[in-house]
């Protein structure tokens, strides 16, 4: 059974008759080669001595028409005997039926394999490819000779995944080949992550509009790769519409059934399909057949003369020829010549040459479907064979018997056909029936274009779906003609390739190959093509620039070789270089009054804590330590403890000195009015005695001025030692429980790793530092009161302006500190430690190394006393009120309070 034409005949579907037989129209020279193929194979068979030797094959040649009601028609004629189809009868004579080798298509051979399994009669098909007929319940004895269509569906996908496209087309026709091949592919390439851009399907009976509209969808589509699972009598509507809006641009993945037609093959198709790529089952030179093609007697039967007919455009039949040399000339001029009766024009002489005309008949370049008509039949004759030579007592069937090669029923032909084991002749291939199928081999064909612009058949790989998966599918890259301008695989993409670095973003409502391409997250990376989520870098790590990879975190800290250590260490150093001339200078006069009245071992020892100060923000320096954290702050709380301290001891007693010169001053102003009313009184009344009396109150008031102070320096060093003592303690019981250690903060830098300290305790750091403050805070109290003492040294307004600068820079410190990470927190603390430690020492002994250096006539013990300042503005002795007073009642009762 062949589709030797294209479709069956139109009717007029009249009911008032009997109905018959459709007629079929549109011979298809490819399928006519198929038929004769199957004849030469019986004839070649016939002749052989060793297959077959006893027994000669016959035939029937069926129709099929590409159309399951005439299939299903062909094969109950077949199996009646008769030329009426009656189910279920059978009522021929002469040998037995042996096996149907056929229908052609896929839906054909489901039709007819339904039936055929029915009576278990062996039915070998050469085209139908469909998977759904690998079924054994629903087609018990259905076999092919061509691979089943799961092995090309397979090599169609993992062809597209060769070339990375992942955006596809798919356009199957209307029958079961198309549905099932093209269900498979999705199948398989759907869940390697390739999208479908659009899926059609060719209609059946031609459709113009239903054509338009499939070629209007490609040109709108986005894919560029198009894969069409059809035979070339479905899809020939659709190439000549596609050439007539000449599409162009596309990639055609094609099926065995169209890949090497000559129905698709035709001129201007090279600029719409050119570039195709496809799969071809098995090709083979078959020995002898062009020449048995070419030897066709044009009157064998019916069809061989409607090929005649067709191909030359001619007619067989003289009295139909002569009807239509009657008709012509009638038309004419109503007229016919004497010649023309005798040989009428268009009759055939049956003489004419097959050679010279190059079309799909005697093409024999691409013997694939032919080649496997050629098994098909050679399976059967083994089959056969094998049954006629069966040795008694040795048979496969009940009893151990054999079956009668001229009355055997068709379940036992079926048997020898399943099990089957042949080599072909020619080539050499050894076919068997796996389940009912061969091995899934195909050729890889591209269509390139020859010098004539006509498409040639280029083989560029192969694929044999029995092979290990990596070794399935071997193709030539730089062999394929592609149809572009580049001559390189086309991008068929919906979306482009997310790079690493980035994740794939999905659009919502389209399918996942359509996708945007969103940029890794800080510190999250991709490194690998179309990644679907960014991954966060460990601890430690950080995204790089381009986020594809995680890189080690910069580590830092304030080191001592870089510029900005580098200065900070030089400031410390000129400090406490500074702070040691202070202490030679000191030393060197150590004896002076200058020196004595601020008890030089409280000078030392706030030169020494300043020393330590400025020589402790060195050790912030550097990668922190265990040592390094413990030392940095416990230096710097103790250093400040024993500096403040000092200085709130001097500020207290200089607070005393001005709370004695207040009452002082009180004492003598109030003497000085007694004095007044004494004298006043003594003018108006002449009395001598009140002189006298007030006398006695102005030396009380010198006794009290020279009274000695309440706070010694012993007690001074007392306050200072119990001070920083608290403070030490302090910090031992802060060492002890929650000591300061190294940490990585990871935190507070995103692309940093800071090496710093971590305090511990945070409750012990603010109370240590909080007694600091509270020692800085009592010391500038004290000589805030007592600023108003006024000597030639003015000590006080010297601690009072050092606490100003310690408070101003600590207060500047918080927010600074708080707003810097990293290093820069380091030095900005390095910068107040050193800020407060030279204002301090700025305040306090810059105007003492001013007198001692630059005025040492001022350095005397009564420079060192302190004095009042006259209201005019004019100095005076240490009694100037008193004798102010006096001298307004005369002056020697004035000179007389003075000298006492």
């Amino acid at each position: 059974m062949f589709p030797v034409h294209m479709s069956v005949a139109s009717s007029a579907g009249n009911t008032s008759r009997l109905p018959v037989s459709s007629g079929c129209e549109g011979m298809n020279f490819r399928t006519f080669r198929w038929t004769q193929t199957m004849l030469f194979a019986i004839n070649e068979i016939n002749n052989m001595d060793e297959l077959l030797p006893n027994t000669d094959l016959g035939y029937v040649i069926y129709d099929s028409c590409f159309t399951i009601s005439k299939a299903v028609e062909g094969t109950l004629t077949y199996l009646t005997g008769q030329d009426e189809a009656v189910p279920n009868y059978r009522c021929g004579t002469g040998a037995p039926l042996a096996a149907l080798v056929g229908a052609g298509g896929s839906d054909l051979s489901i039709a007819t394999a339904r039936i055929l399994g029915l009576y278990h009669f062996p039915q070998v098909s050469y085209s139908s490819t469909c998977s759904a007929l690998n079924s054994k319940f629903q087609f018990p004895t259905f076999l092919r000779t061509i691979p089943n269509d799961k092995h090309q569906s397979a090599a169609m996908a993992r062809l597209v995944l060769h070339f990375g496209w992942t955006w596809v087309g798919t356009i199957a026709a209307d029958d079961d080949y198309g549905k099932y091949g093209i269900k498979d592919f999705k199948e398989q390439v759907e869940e390697a992550g390739v999208c479908i851009s659009f899926s059609e399907t060719l209609p059946k009976v031609n459709s113009p509009e239903d054509i338009q509209r499939i070629v209007q969808t490609v040109i709108e589509s986005t894919a560029k790769i198009v894969v069409v699972f059809s035979s070339d009598v479905d899809l020939s509507p659709l190439v000549l519409e596609l050439i007539r809006q000449n599409v162009s641009n596309r990639t055609w993945v094609a099926s065995e059934a169209w890949i090497t037609s000559a129905l698709i093959n035709q001129p201007g198709v090279s600029s719409v399909l050119g570039g195709t790529i496809g799969f071809g089952v098995k090709r083979a030179d078959i020995p002898g057949l062009q020449q048995h093609l070419l030897d066709l007697d044009p009157y064998a039967d019916p069809l061989t003369e409607e090929f005649w007919e067709t191909l030359f455009n001619c007619t067989l039949d003289y009295g139909k020829a002569l009807r239509k040399a009657k008709e012509r000339a009638k038309a004419f001029n109503g007229t016919m010549s004497k010649a023309a009766g005798i040989v009428p024009g268009g009759l055939c002489t049956g003489s004419e040459s097959l050679i010279q005309l190059n079309n799909t008949y005697s093409d024999i370049s691409q013997l694939r479907i032919t080649y496997s008509v050629y098994k098909a039949v050679y399976a059967v004759a083994h089959a056969l064979h094998n049954l006629e030579h069966c040795e008694p007592g040795k048979g496969p069937f009940i009893g151990i018997g054999c079956a009668d090669i001229t009355k055997f029923e068709p379940w036992q032909l079926m048997y020898y056909l399943k099990n089957v084991r042949f080599n072909v002749p020619h080539t050499d291939e050894e076919v068997y029936f796996t389940d009912r199928d061969v091995e899934g081999f195909y050729d890889i064909i591209n269509w390139g274009v020859n010098s004539n612009g006509e498409i040639s058949y280029l083989t560029v790989g192969h694929y044999n779906g029995s092979a290990a998966p990596p070794e399935r599918m071997t193709i030539r890259n730089d062999s394929i003609v592609w149809n572009n301008e580049a001559s390189e695989p086309p991008r068929s993409v919906c979306s482009e390739n997310c790079k690493p670095g980035t994740r794939k973003g999905i659009r919502q409502g389209e399918p996942v190959c359509c996708f945007d391409c969103i940029p890794c997250a800080d510190g999250e990376i991709s490194n690998m093509t179309n990644a679907r989520e960014c991954v966060l870098c460990s601890g430690d790590h950080w995204s790089n620039d381009a986020h594809d990879a995680c890189v080690p975190k910069v580590i830092e800290f304030l080191a001592f070789g870089e510029p900005l250590g580098i200065t900070l260490i030089v400031i410390a150093a000129f400090g406490a270089l500074v702070t040691i001339a202070v202490v030679v200078v000191f030393v060197v006069h150590v004896g002076t009054p200058l020196v004595k009245a601020n008890d030089a071992l409280l000078s030392f020892s706030l030169l020494f804590s300043l020393m330590v100060t400025f020589l402790c923000s060195i050790v912030f320096l550097g990668e922190p330590q265990r040592w390094s954290c413990m030392t940095s702050q416990v230096a710097l709380a103790l250093g400040f403890a024993l500096c403040l301290s000092s200085l709130m001891g001097k500020a207290a007693l200089l607070m005393l000195r001005a709370q004695a010169i207040k009452a002082a001053r009180a004492k003598a102003k109030a003497a000085a009015k007694a004095a007044k009313a004494a004298a006043e009184e003594a003018a108006n009344s002449g009395g001598p005695d009140v002189i006298a009396t007030n006398t006695t109150n102005l030396a009380d008031v010198a006794a009290a001025r020279v009274k000695p102070d309440s706070l010694t320096f012993a007690h001074q060093r007392a306050i200072a030692a119990v001070a920083t003592l608290i403070q030490a303690l302090a910090c031992t019981v802060w060492l002890i429980i929650l000591p300061p250690y190294p940490m990585k903060n990871t935190s507070a830098q995103n692309i940093k790793i800071i090496l710093e300290c971590n305090e511990g305790s945070v409750v012990f750091i603010c109370c240590i530092f909080a007694y600091d403050i509270l020692l800085a805070l009592l010391a500038f109290i004290f000589a805030f009161l007592a600023r108003k003492l006024e000597d030639h040294f003015s000590e006080a307004k010297c601690v009072t302006f050092g606490m100003l600068v310690f408070f101003i820079v600590w207060i500047s410190f918080v927010p600074a500190y708080l707003s810097t990470r990293g290093k820069f927190m380091v030095a900005v603390q390095i910068f107040a430690i050193l800020a407060s430690s030279f204002g301090l020492l700025t305040c306090v002994f810059l105007p003492k190394c001013y007198i001692l250096l630059v005025k040492p006539e001022r350095n005397t013990e009564e420079m060192m006393r302190p004095h009042d300042k006259a209201r005019d503005g004019t100095s005076t002795g240490t009694s100037a009120s008193l004798a102010t007073c006096a001298t307004e009642v005369n002056s020697t009762i004035a000179s007389t309070a003075i000298d006492d």
